[in-house]
């Protein structure tokens, strides 16, 4: 409660700066991946143009063996490069995400854990890369703290379990400090 009473003044002009430039709604919702694998709606600022689908994965994927390690997402609107300037703009400094404490509220994530993982991604998962998923999905993350989107899925997989296995409030306070710092 306390994030999105804080984040409201920027909340009120990301919502004016996305109505006035596109049409659509200004939510967007895509089904992750949650605590032990249970699938919620997350909730991000729309980033694209109306009709593009930001949640359209590239690809089926079959890995028996789990995702590999060099393995970097990919969605299909990225590519067709949909994105509005207003969404280039919250995607940079994160704000698109400032909806999920919604999803905080609700009991589905917390401010600190693994990120929230697509669903056909988790679905591939082998029993090690799985670790991840025993936590709440969070805000931000070691992960995120440790290359956000520069690594690869191995990396992300690696420091995910380290954060799961070594859990404590300093690590989580560490996290904190530095997805501001």
């Amino acid at each position: 409660m306390l994030g999105l009473l804080i984040t409201s003044p920027i909340t009120l002009v990301v919502v004016v700066a996305i109505k006035f430039e596109s049409s659509g709604p200004v939510l967007f919702k895509q089904w992750r991946s949650g605590k032990n694998n249970v699938p919620f709606q997350i909730y991000k600022f729309r980033s694209m143009h109306e009709g593009r689908n930001e949640s359209k994965v590239v690809g089926t994927y079959n890995w028996p063996q789990g995702v590999p390690d060099d393995f970097v997402f990919k969605s299909t609107a990225c590519k067709q490069n949909g994105v509005t300037k207003v969404g280039e703009f919250i995607r940079k400094y994160s704000l698109d995400e400032i909806p999920q404490f919604l999803n905080i509220l609700r009991g589905e994530m917390s401010f600190v854990g693994p990120r929230p993982e697509i669903i056909e991604i988790s679905q591939n998962y082998n029993l090690t890369q799985k670790i991840r998923l025993q936590v709440k999905p969070g805000l931000t993350g070691w992960a995120q703290v440790n290359g956000r989107s520069n690594i690869n899925h191995g990396k992300k997989i690696d420091l995910d379990i380290y954060y799961v296995e070594h859990w404590s409030i300093n690590l989580d306070l560490k996290i904190l400090m530095l997805t501001f710092f």
